[in-house]
């Protein structure tokens, strides 16, 4: 099992006996309303998921995130962990001073401000998603950003009750169990969709180098269109139920909104998953892309910046159904021509599930295929 992250498993959660001397006190602190996205930055920083970060950047490792790929420790880092504040809120705040991060009027969060600062929208989405395009959905995001950042560590007050709660193991708790599973290598898949055969294929196919899989559902704010999560949590829950050995697999949520950052996101989504204990992670065609802002492969070709990772990326390239193969097979493996060959195209498994007609057995599992036709409307709609 690799290390965490820099070393070490961050831990910024104060101690029952800590809080209950801490709140009276506080009450009189600056605060600020976080939105959800920082409501789960705030509590992956906390739980260890963001290791190293203890708290949101300063400026020297914004900057040397968007031009090095890494934080000023030399550890690389290519997604901005920034708290926005607008002018008008940073002049209540001054650098050394202490606030309350809250949500819905409790206590999310202690902040030390050791930095305040002004930035370049413009500049950050370039950088991060290599477009200024606003139809982009994170350049979108951070055009509406406050136009002042703060930076400081973080402690975590009260974590917020999850919907999925079931589901919302930690890092420190992925570690203890892969431990008692035995298991010395794990392979994390991401994902953000219901699974379909090609997803059944790469899993099992990397399972086969590895002792266990880490099914790792993305939760939390997706672009409109994307499934639902409710749609994908109990997909997984049927496909794994029928089809999947109990002692070999995993699933565990990622409270985390998609950013869309492609090649930059994909190494992003390994450092977070080796925090939680993973070996190896599963990185495919246009992984953590949206529209065609991103080459099919740049998400697997950025790795070779980052020969000291600490976690190995398993690629895989196109694949497909082969109706004269009878099964899943690739480029490499399938001598047939394109007329046999039946593609995982989520386009067209939309549009199936949005006529209500189910996709065939060789893309999806019938189990699978009904769970989601009989919900009137499985995908984000605001």
């Amino acid at each position: 099992m690799p290390r965490p992250h820099g070393g070490k498993l961050i831990n910024r959660r104060l101690k029952k006996s800590e809080k209950e001397k801490m709140f009276e006190e506080v009450k009189e602190l600056p605060q600020i309303e976080l939105r959800s996205d920082l409501i789960n930055d705030v509590e992956n920083i906390a739980n260890g998921v963001f290791s190293p970060l203890e708290g949101f950047f300063n400026q020297n490792d914004l900057e040397s995130c968007l031009l090095e790929k890494r934080i000023s420790s030399d550890i690389p880092w290519t997604i901005p962990i920034i708290l926005d504040v607008s002018e008008e809120k940073s002049k209540e705040i001054q650098e050394d001073d202490e606030i309350i991060l809250y949500d819905n009027n409790e206590f999310l969060a202690l902040m030390k401000i050791d930095e305040k600062y002004g930035y370049s929208k413009h500049d950050l989405a370039q950088h991060v998603f290599g477009t200024t395009d606003i139809n982009h959905p994170g350049v979108a995001k951070t055009f509406t950003l406050g136009d002042v950042l703060i930076g400081g560590k973080i402690e975590l007050i009260t974590e917020t009750r999850r919907q999925y709660e079931k589901y919302n193991l930690q890092p420190i708790e992925t570690r203890i169990l892969f431990k008692e599973k035995g298991w010395r290598t794990v392979v994390a898949f991401q994902t953000r969709n219901p699974p379909h055969i090609g997803h059944e294929y790469v899993q099992k196919t990397a399972l086969t180098f590895v002792d266990g899989v880490l099914i790792q559902p993305v939760v939390g704010r997706k672009k409109i269109g994307d499934f639902r999560d409710d749609i994908i949590l109990a997909s997984y829950e049927e496909l794994m139920k029928h089809y999947y050995l109990k002692e070999r697999a995993v699933m565990s949520i990622l409270n985390f909104d998609m950013r869309y950052a492609g090649p930059r996101e994909a190494i992003f989504h390994a450092i977070v998953r080796k925090n939680f204990g993973c070996s190896h992670i599963i990185i495919g065609r246009d992984h953590a892309g949206v529209g065609n802002y991103y080459d099919p492969y740049a998400a697997q070709d950025i790795f070779e910046e980052f020969p000291d990772l600490g976690i190995f990326p398993i690629f895989f390239k196109s694949f497909f159904y082969c109706k004269r193969c009878g099964g899943v097979a690739n480029e490499k493996t399938c001598p047939h021509s394109e007329s046999d060959h039946i593609s995982f195209s989520g386009t067209k498994i939309r549009k199936l599930i949005c006529d209500k007609e189910l996709p065939p057995k060789e893309i999806m599992r019938p189990e699978v295929a009904k769970l989601i036709i009989c919900e009137e409307n499985p995908f984000v709609s605001e």
